[in-house]
């Protein structure tokens, strides 16, 4: 069992600055946002920020799902879900591509979107959730608490008996044997700069069954 209990809460638009601050707090030192947005130009932080509020954004905007971990109402993890029906299609918006380039620059933006292509290229055929963000706060990392989010977003996803499974992708090698434990199949790798990504799938996730006392 997780060291914290934290509440499972599907996260609507008014949850959207604490998801930034989230997400922005996850993703920062992660190898492959440290390659698409620069970390050795100073700014760094601005072009990721500015990139985790245009991806939470247009995520809201257009209603689709996130599922989040609370802990005296505060968020502390979350994932970003994608529908089978409307899997990873943001970057076709031309809105949040005029946006990426203003706030992260011409070669961030170019490098993000190659990258969003290789990923999408490894992707298995047939309906399945993605999940474009995933994170636990820095802070309560080492508490197994993100266990608990892949249950409650398995458990989730498993209501649609028309996905397959789910798919994320990870350029950190300390997610891989994690992500294995649980399940998850890699099934392709994308060289992103000097970053190998690990593409993973969780075929047809079941709720999880909770062991009698």
């Amino acid at each position: 069992m997780p060291n914290s209990l934290a509440e499972v809460r599907m996260l609507d638009s008014g949850y959207t600055r604490e998801a930034r601050s989230l997400l922005y707090h996850a993703y920062r030192h992660e190898p492959t946002f440290s390659y698409l947005f620069e970390a050795e130009r100073p700014g760094y932080d601005q072009r990721v920020r500015a990139t985790v509020r245009e991806l939470v954004q247009q995520h809201f905007s257009e209603d689709l799902p996130a599922i989040g971990l609370l802990i005296d109402d505060r968020l502390i993890g979350m994932a970003l879900i994608a529908p089978p029906q409307r899997r990873l299609d943001i970057t076709e918006s031309w809105n949040w591509r005029m946006r990426m380039l203003l706030t992260t620059g011409f070669r961030c933006t170019k490098r993000y979107l190659q990258y969003h292509d290789a990923i999408l290229a490894c992707l298995p055929p047939g309906p399945y959730h993605v999940l474009p963000l995933i994170g636990i706060h820095p802070e309560f990392q080492g508490q197994r608490l993100g266990e608990q989010l892949l249950e409650a977003l398995h458990n989730w996803c498993a209501e649609d008996a028309g996905s397959l499974g789910v798919v994320l992708d990870t350029g950190n090698p300390h997610y891989l044997n994690f992500y294995k434990r649980h399940g998850y199949e890699e099934i392709g790798e994308v060289a992103v700069g000097p970053i190998i990504e690990h593409v993973f799938f969780h075929p047809n996730p079941q709720h999880a069954v909770k062991a009698s006392a």
